[in-house]
């Protein structure tokens, strides 16, 4: 059992968590907490509401299997720097961090992908929403990255991300969460 803190902050893409914390609650025993910047309540881009259990300032960077943090739109208003400095601390000591879509932003803001592979959206989405990004050397136009406890992927790839997601967390489990990739891929399967 792994336990997973979800930081969201409002307007969260519901889909882009869809996958992953079901499959990691129910399949693989994991705990999943959910928290927001401020602790106040969110609502997902679907309209559902969330009440998160605690606010950033309540977390200890280094508590939990993995920090993960969902998209949204919200992501473009700019940094957060106790977040930044929260996500700067948990890597530097080896604890694993994964967003998608817009919340690369805060990583970007962080200056967490000048020097790590990852990919975003796109790379310009990067640069017109970080100014001080300077990472392009390592993007990779890919479906998800994983590397060195950092995973990063589009908001195109939520089964993508949740599968590397449950790889860090389960490094022994490769058939269940082969199972959950199978799972999403057998809708297209018959197109």
């Amino acid at each position: 059992m792994a336990t997973i803190t979800v930081l969201m902050i409002d307007g969260v893409a519901d889909w882009e968590i869809g996958p992953v914390l079901p499959a990691a609650r129910e399949w693989f025993g994991d705990e999943v907490r959910i928290a927001s910047i401020d602790g106040a309540p969110l609502t997902s881009i679907g309209g559902v509401q969330i009440l998160p259990e605690a606010a950033l300032a309540d977390l200890n960077p280094l508590d939990s299997d993995l920090w993960l943090l969902p998209g949204s739109d919200t992501w473009r208003d700019g940094a957060i720097p106790a977040l930044g400095q929260a996500l700067r601390a948990r890597l530097l000591a080896g604890r694993p961090v994964a967003a998608i879509c817009g919340a690369t932003l805060a990583l970007a803001h962080a200056d967490l992908l000048d020097e790590r592979a990852h990919t975003s959206n796109s790379l310009q989405f990067l640069r017109d929403n970080a100014p001080a990004y300077a990472g392009a050397a390592h993007y990779r136009d890919a479906t998800v990255v994983s590397e060195g406890g950092l995973v990063t992927a589009p908001g195109t790839s939520p089964v993508g991300f949740a599968c590397e997601c449950l790889r860090l967390l389960h490094p022994d489990k490769g058939e269940a969460i082969a199972q959950v990739r199978a799972m999403f891929a057998g809708e297209f399967a018959a197109d």
